[in-house]
């Protein structure tokens, strides 16, 4: 199962410079770094980076963290994954660009 990570683009020059990541801000203030599912990831797009055009999608395969992935509760009740250690760059299957079009975020073809 794949689950997203939006990272803003110098976040991810940044994580592909070193390799690994604590994540974004809100990641390190909450203690975890937050993914979502494909189900959610719009969402989370619209809610957190609604005027954000200069965006990276990552998606990573939830097995291969399975021992550090944890579904918690959060927006509207539902489950989402959250990471209890670094992410690294072996935990990445893929990154896209995401860009902002007139009605929103556009994402690559296959994950929504």
């Amino acid at each position: 199962m794949l689950i997203f990570k939006i990272f803003r683009r110098s976040e991810w020059d940044a994580f592909q410079k070193a390799g690994q990541t604590a994540g974004a801000p809100v990641d390190l203030a909450d203690g975890y770094i937050h993914f979502s599912t494909a189900e959610q990831v719009t969402e989370t797009a619209s809610k957190h980076f609604s005027e954000e055009s200069d965006l990276v999608l990552v998606a990573c395969a939830a097995q291969r963290m399975e021992s550090d992935l944890k579904w918690e509760t959060s927006r509207g009740g539902a489950l989402f994954p959250h990471l209890y250690r670094e992410l690294t760059l072996q935990d990445v299957v893929w990154d896209k660009s995401l860009p902002l079009g007139a009605t929103g975020h556009i994402f690559p073809e296959g994950v929504v």
